[in-house]
């Protein structure tokens, strides 16, 4: 099964910010539960403006989660820049906005810039956006390719190069492959696709990718795109291209379905979360952390294990009281049923599940403790 897909949403998120704002009312009145929606007859009395920026990948949920929590809270105003999760982090922990979202941890270092940013409360680090990472390429005619892992490993780094290879019509031998060149296109910024990606690789084809996981591309050479827009903009323009992006955008570009195990899995939002919920939280992580260690090398059958988790990251306490509580209602929200329904309706994005749901809950209920 393939995620919805829709070009509206490649095109919005090349324009650049997202941003969906909404007319205050100064007589409203009401009370708000706890994930930022009035109750039944009341109006919100939350208002105020939230900046926030970070990772494209969750651009089209972002969407979502705006006009959802926005419709309910008319007084709020919620502006997201989806400049790439280095980013993202970059200028949550420079104090430059109010919630950052970002495709991977923060390491070391940022950690300690979180402990700067965020005073004595702490950082709070929560899973909120599941979404499988499509490898899509364009050739006209073929719509998916099975590839095992050390053949995709062998193209992103350039070392199998024509789409007719015995590699490639190994794992396809139906299919009527051209004597093409093959372009790898990767992503031009600081990218937590790109270390998701690169830790996938590094997971399951050692011997053939022997870069570490990073942020920045490390193969030279090839085409680059800035965001995932420009990614899925250059495999669009090309024939022969190939790249990974978020499965939400792929459009209509043709997509891998990756061997595990002893089968080739299509990506999918309930083979994605399949891989998540069997995953472990990585150890030594501050408190307010539930970053994960993702089962890259899975072989259960069903699992699509090339798959990103985009981590929320917020302050449990911020120097202008008005700015926590918008901060803990928009991350409740965003949680919550209706907020993982708004970003699966727009993005395709598979809902956390509900034990991950009562951990970051736990969390997001200690912002301006």
């Amino acid at each position: 099964m393939k995620l919805q897909r829709t070009t509206r949403l490649v095109a919005l998120l090349a324009a650049g910010s997202l941003a969906l704002t909404a007319c205050s009312d100064d007589d409203q009145a009401g009370s708000t539960d706890t994930v930022g929606t009035p109750s039944e007859g009341a109006a919100s009395e939350l208002s105020g403006t939230l900046a926030g920026a970070g990772a494209s990948s969750q651009g089209a949920a972002m969407e979502g989660w705006i006009a959802g929590f926005q419709s309910a809270n008319e007084g709020v105003t919620i502006n997201y820049d989806p400049v790439g999760s280095s980013g993202g982090r970059e200028q949550f922990l420079n104090g430059g906005t109010d919630f950052g979202g970002t495709d991977s941890s923060l390491d070391d270092e940022e950690l300690a810039l979180a402990d700067e940013r965020c005073g004595d409360g702490g950082l709070i680090e929560v899973p909120l956006y599941i979404s499988p990472i499509a490898v899509a390429f364009n050739l006209p005619g073929i719509e998916t390719l099975n590839l095992g892992p050390a053949v995709i490993a062998g193209i992103f780094k350039q070392e199998i190069t024509q789409w007719n290879a015995p590699e490639i019509a190994a794992d396809n031998p139906d299919a009527e492959l051209p004597d093409l060149a093959i372009t790898p296109v990767n992503r031009s910024d600081g990218s937590g696709t790109t270390k998701n990606f690169t830790q996938y690789l590094a997971a399951v084809a050692p011997d053939v990718w022997t870069f570490e996981a990073e942020d920045e591309w490390p193969v030279p050479g090839g085409e680059a795109g800035q965001g995932t827009s420009g990614v899925i903009q250059a495999v669009t323009a090309a024939e022969g291209a190939i790249g990974y992006a978020d499965a939400s955008q792929v459009g209509d570009l043709g997509t891998v379905a990756v061997g595990v195990g002893e089968e080739f899995v299509e990506y999918s939002p309930e083979a994605a979360a399949a891989v998540v919920d069997s995953s472990p939280r990585v150890e030594g992580r501050p408190e307010g952390s539930l970053a994960l260690e993702l089962a890259r090398d899975t072989a259960e059958s069903g699992n699509y294990p090339v798959v990103l988790v985009s981590y929320s990251l917020a302050c449990k306490t911020y120097e202008d009281k008005t700015q926590g509580e918008l901060v803990k209602a928009f991350l409740e929200y965003v949680a919550s049923e209706d907020g993982q329904a708004a970003a699966q309706e727009s993005a395709g994005s598979a809902p956390i599940s509900e034990a991950v749901r009562t951990d970051v809950l736990a969390q997001l209920e200690q912002i301006g403790a």
